[in-house]
């Protein structure tokens, strides 16, 4: 039996992964980049890339370059399309569709953060209804923990300013390079409100139907990184090891399952979901408004099997247990207050000028319906937000 001597091959920050029919790999490690982008262009097969970024991570740093770089070494570059903003407008994805088309490319590399991956699948998912034939890859390249790379579905927001979502196993990036190197020139409020969104994903995968048990106890593993190590990537924002810790985290908070079958996460999400698009608020920001809230309204409503998961999270926490279900759940809930305030990220619904009276509407959205039981909780919720 032959012997690696690779250091990185006994460290449990590297490594590869490779499970869903249309995921081919998940490389990860600092400094994963420069090798794992052209083993995935070989698997795949492709030959021209368009990279699709965001302005800020074009203009303001040096990563989309050494993206392109590489692409350009393995002449599988085609182009850069940097005009996605946050919460992927469609007029920009409109945009990116075209230049897909104008350079001849056969796959995506998106760079950044939900937004640049979300836009990249929405943009194949019209691309296919274009065009016909297969749904063509995506290669996701993530500097924020918002863990958008690992689901099957993809939001945008449509001309009327609200949050459209579009699902399709085949839209599940073919491949996923998680280099916390490639995370340093991200600012700090992003990186940790969106590893706030992770949490998020996390809790709610407790209660989230079809959510198998396994997958479950990944989101406790998540739960208890996330809470080490977020405020330790505030103390010491240029540990790698840190972030890249963080990655995997975020990675098992939104587990990329065989054959998923896409359901909605949760309260939280969705609250966040009807927040965001239309008031400009960060994806990270809302999972910091809404999260500790639903959490606490979860107590009172969730069924019991929901709470048993819920209080079970204080176990893989290292805290003591209340001695009622109910109990625990609350502070489960005190537990994401208090990290959200001390990662800086306490914020209000008036900071984003959310109109009072828009309250009964987004409750209504968030839940589905204007007649749900829970309405009225919901808006008690979302007023204490200010």
């Amino acid at each position: 039996m032959s012997t690696i001597h690779h250091e990185e091959s006994q460290s449990p920050l590297y490594g590869f992964y490779n499970w869903t029919d249309t995921l081919k790999g998940v490389y990860y490690g600092p400094g994963s980049l420069k090798t794992a982008l052209p083993k995935l262009l070989k698997t795949l097969k492709s030959t021209k890339a368009l990279v699709v970024t965001g302005k800020s991570l074009h203009e303001k740093t040096d990563i989309v370059r050494k993206v392109e770089n590489i692409l350009k070494d393995h002449n599988a570059y085609g182009a850069t399309f940097f005009d996605i903003g946050q919460h992927s407008p469609i007029a920009g994805i409109r945009r990116g569709v075209q230049a897909f088309k104008t350079h001849g490319c056969d796959v995506i590399v998106a760079v950044g953060g939900g937004s640049p991956v979300d836009a990249s699948k929405a943009m194949l998912y019209f691309l296919q209804q274009d065009m016909g034939g297969p749904t063509l890859p995506q290669i996701a390249i993530p500097t924020t923990l918002s863990a958008a790379e690992y689901s099957i579905g993809a939001g945008y927001t449509a001309d009327d300013g609200h949050k459209v979502a579009v699902s399709s196993q085949e839209l599940a990036p073919a491949g996923i390079i998680l280099d916390a190197e490639l995370t340093l020139a991200t600012p700090d409020r992003l990186w940790l409100s969106t590893g706030l969104r992770a949490l998020d994903h996390a809790v709610e995968n407790l209660y989230r139907p079809l959510v198998v048990q396994p997958l479950k106890v990944l989101c406790y593993a998540a739960l208890a990184d996330l809470f080490e190590y977020l405020p330790l990537s505030k103390t010491d924002p240029q540990n790698v090891e840190i972030r890249q810790k963080l990655q995997i985290a975020s990675w098992m908070s939104l587990w990329p399952a065989k054959r998923e079958i896409y359901s909605a996460l949760g309260l939280s999400h969705a609250l966040g979901h009807k927040l965001g698009a239309r008031y400009s608020i960060p994806h990270g920001i809302t999972s910091c408004l809404t999260l500790a809230p639903t959490v606490k309204l979860k107590a009172e409503i969730a069924s019991q099997d929901d709470k048993e998961s819920l209080a079970r999270a204080l176990f893989y926490l290292r805290e003591p247990s209340t001695g009622t279900l109910e109990g625990d759940i609350l502070r489960l809930s005190d537990m994401i207050d208090r990290l959200v305030r001390e990662l800086g990220l306490h914020s209000t619904l008036a900071e984003y000028d959310v109109p009072r009276s828009d309250i009964p509407g987004i409750a209504a959205r968030a839940l589905g319906s204007a007649d749900d039981p829970h309405l009225d909780k919901v808006v008690k919720l979302l007023e204490k937000l200010y």
